[in-house]
């Protein structure tokens, strides 16, 4: 049986805590299994340190670039905006990533007992696609990650989508992980003008 929780998707959550390589994790107490993720925007009541409540849904949030003709396709990574607004992290409120520019993706993997690990993944289809069925490389979009006040390698790192599914992080039983993504567009390719979508699905699943 795999226990399931959808946070999100793109359009193109009495504790103890330690720094883990300069970035944020926390390490939560042992309670009633359970998986939360949040990408974007998300539903939360209050904060998990202070003994909040998850909950299930959340905006549709959309990451987007408009390329300006003269630079099309030379090579220049062209910075994508988004319309997320929840800047502050569901363990305790602080402000975690910056918004527009960035995407929080955060949660936590909880059990009774002490053995585990959820894994976060990210499905993306083959490419972007316009009105008139032409395509961009899925692979043409890419991300960095970090957060306010860390310094040292992610939970959930920097990266490239493939097309399909792919891995992004484990999140070892009892756990809370986040991180902040700003994404890109690589502009490699000369492409008709219009409107590219795609969408992607982030999972956090545990067996």
């Amino acid at each position: 049986m795999t226990a399931r929780s959808r946070g999100g998707a793109l359009l193109l959550l009495a504790c103890a805590w330690s720094q883990a390589a300069g970035a944020f994790t926390a390490t939560i107490l042992p309670g009633t299994r359970a998986v939360y993720l949040r990408v974007g925007n998300g539903v939360f009541t209050g904060n998990y340190r202070s003994g909040g409540t998850p909950g299930s849904g959340g905006a549709l949030n959309v990451v987007s670039v408009t390329v300006p003709a003269a630079v099309l396709g030379n090579g220049a990574d062209q910075v994508m905006t988004t319309n997320a607004t929840q800047a502050n992290s569901n363990y305790d409120g602080f402000a975690f990533c910056n918004v527009p520019a960035q995407i929080y993706v955060g949660g936590f993997y909880r059990l009774p007992g002490v053995n585990g690990t959820a894994t976060l993944s990210a499905t993306a289809p083959t490419g972007l696609t316009n009105a008139q069925g032409e395509a961009i490389a899925f692979s043409q979009i890419k991300w960095t990650s970090s957060g306010n006040n860390d310094t040292g390698a992610q939970p959930i790192a920097a990266g490239q989508f493939t097309g399909g599914t792919q891995v992004l992080a484990s999140f070892p039983v009892n756990s809370w992980r986040e991180s902040c993504h700003t994404f890109s567009y690589s502009n490699d390719a000369l492409v008709a003008a219009g409107v590219y979508t795609g969408r992607v699905t982030y999972t956090l699943s545990a067996p």
